[in-house]
């Protein structure tokens, strides 16, 4: 099969679907484009209603000098609609686009690109990057200075254990008075959103222990010094959103303790049975973390969806939240024979969207996303599948030897078609939308540091992947001035604001750069990609609207006249944008080491 047939393309965004939130009946214009060397007798559109299969024929729309625009009326009957195009006839013969890519063969209904008829995420959300904060390792402003006797006290400049019974004991004495202090940083970096791991009181200074939903961590600075937070931010244009568990509580969660005496509102709040090996299910059978039962209507009310809930009232004043991160949210309603993940997310969604339709909502999931995005629940994920993953695989340094997030081995390494075949597979089995309002991130406080596992260089290109994909990119605190981790709590450090010598100023300076870039590009921001050179060591890629068209290219060794197709890729003229790749008209790449390149084309 040709190798042409990877220009043959459609993708989610304006350049080839005409509404992205059709309402029920609506027809929404879909278009392909297909190079003129593949000349299909009939170009068809597979789509399913009810659950039984369709075709509608589409039609010559335009035509350049390298390419065909067919384009079809998408009826969209049911709350998602799945599609695929179909080519037929002339010197194709026979095969399928999925948002997985072409195959000549029959394929499942898996990888169907899909249209939802829910609202969509906040527009805001379109052009956010993400600051990832562990309040206890950011800042301390000093004024809070009375500890329970659990915490194990650490000075500022130390380093975490990591891997000790201390652990989760350790407090360095970061709060949000502290952070609050600290916003003009994320505005010098060009990030507009402030994510908080869990400011809810726990036994443990990760927080996923809570005690209660009600209020913040007096070791944080209780609910004035969140308050004060919220409205410093706001006033700085930069949104905050919180994060919380609706898989679990901690042990001496308020809840669980009633449902301990028998309460009559709390006692099924928890799934209690003397064959389990605590007496109750918990989260991965951790003893301090138990689960919630969803078949307990009380728990879905005062949790999520009553007047008064935890989820609406910190999007209420005094504090105006701009939205959740939901914690180990692939799992919240799933417990054996029970299901409600889908219910989980819906009425949340629903909660939010009552106080406001600015709010968003994003899934952790550390795996295969697609089958709990499906328009009306959870807005995105953290995209550790799609994207932080394969960037790991394709970049990780022969120095790294840390294991490959739960899976007993080193992280394997990747070749580029390998790392994009990743990308393609996870990505593809989301709703476009879904894929572009997902959180994508480098590393996180669950992770190694990403300078830690693909070294310096590199960074920086997994940075410039970050900040030019789709998705929306979400930096762990200290990632942008070269924070050094190997495991997940290794990498909770505290921030070094009085060592400017432990500051990274050019990979500093590089994120400003990106941002800068990402914000002043709207291809970058809701454009399509498209795919141009795919090998061992490079990778290029087009970001397009219709007025925008951006071209990326990131190397991870050196390459050295490497030909890019740049006439397939309708490319006329090159203005440099950032970075030292050279690229010529004519398509020659060169980089040094490893490398980027950005351009602005047309």
């Amino acid at each position: 099969m040709s190798s042409n047939y990877k220009w043959v393309h459609h993708d989610g965004s304006a350049l080839y679907v005409s509404n992205p939130a059709p309402k029920p009946g609506d027809d929404v214009q879909i278009r392909i484009r297909i190079p003129n060397d593949i000349q299909p007798e009939q170009v068809v559109v597979r789509t399913v209603h009810d659950g039984e299969p369709r075709v509608v024929e589409a039609t010559v729309d335009s035509k350049t000098e390298n390419e065909t625009w067919w384009s079809a009326q998408l009826p969209v009957l049911n709350r998602r609609s799945h599609y695929r195009w179909g080519l037929v006839g002339g010197n194709v013969g026979y095969g399928w686009l999925n948002a997985e890519g072409w195959f000549p063969f029959d394929v499942s209904d898996a990888s169907d690109f899909a249209l939802s008829t829910a609202s969509l995420p906040p527009e805001w959300s379109k052009s956010a990057v993400v600051y990832q904060v562990f309040p206890d390792r950011f800042e301390k402003s000093g004024k809070v200075t009375d500890a329970p006797d659990w915490v194990v006290a650490r000075d500022w400049d130390m380093h975490p254990e990591g891997r000790s019974p201390n652990t989760p004991k350790e407090w360095f004495g970061g709060d949000l008075w502290g952070a609050a202090d600290r916003l003009n940083h994320l505005e010098d970096l060009g990030a507009n959103v402030i994510y908080f791991t869990p400011f809810f009181p726990g036994k443990s200074t990760h927080r996923y222990d809570a005690s209660t939903f009600d209020h913040v961590d007096p070791l944080l600075g209780g609910d004035e010094a969140f308050s004060h937070l919220c409205k410093t931010a706001h006033g700085r244009n930069i949104r905050v959103m919180g994060d919380i568990t609706l898989n679990h509580s901690g042990v001496m969660h308020e809840w669980f303790l009633k449902a301990l005496e028998g309460h009559p509102i709390f006692s099924d709040f928890y799934t209690f049975n003397p064959s389990y090996e605590h007496g109750y299910a918990s989260w991965l059978g951790v003893k301090s973390l138990p689960k919630f039962n969803y078949k307990s209507d009380s728990l879905k009310e005062i949790l999520i969806s009553e007047h008064d809930s935890i989820i609406r009232k910190w999007l209420r004043e005094p504090f105006n939240m701009d939205g959740w991160r939901v914690d180990v949210a692939n799992m919240s309603g799933r417990q054996g024979e029970l299901d409600l993940t889908h219910e989980v997310a819906r009425i949340t969604r629903h909660a939010m969207e009552d106080e406001g339709d600015d709010k968003l909502l994003i899934a952790e999931h550390f795996h295969d996303a697609g089958q709990d995005l499906d328009g009306d629940g959870w807005h995105g994920s953290m995209n550790y599948a799609a994207f932080m993953k394969p960037v790991w695989n394709w970049l990780v340094s022969e120095k790294y030897e840390g294991k490959w997030l739960g899976l007993p081995t080193d992280v394997p390494s990747f070749s580029g078609p390998n790392m994009v075949n990743s990308i393609k597979s996870f990505s593809s089995r989301m709703p476009w939308r879904s894929y572009l309002y997902s959180w994508s991130l480098l590393d996180s406080h669950d992770t190694a540091r990403i300078r830690s596992v693909v070294g310096r260089e590199r960074h920086h290109v997994a940075a410039t992947m970050l900040m030019t994909l789709p998705g929306t990119p979400m930096i762990f605190q200290g990632d942008e001035i070269g924070a050094e981790g190997l495991w997940g709590e290794d990498a909770r450090t505290t921030f070094p604001w009085d060592k400017p010598d432990k500051w990274d100023m050019e990979t500093f300076e590089l994120y400003k750069s990106l941002i800068n870039l990402r914000k002043s590009n709207s291809s970058l921001i809701d454009g399509g990609l498209r795919w141009v050179h795919i090998a061992d060591d490079v990778i290029c890629y087009l970001r397009e609207t219709e007025k925008d068209r951006i071209l990326v290219a990131v190397s991870r060794n050196t390459v050295d006249n490497v030909t890019i197709d740049l006439k397939r890729a309708s490319v006329e003229s090159l203005e440099n944008l950032l970075g030292s790749a050279k690229l010529s008209i004519d398509g020659s790449l060169s980089i040094a080491g490893a490398g980027i390149g950005i351009w602005r084309v047309k």
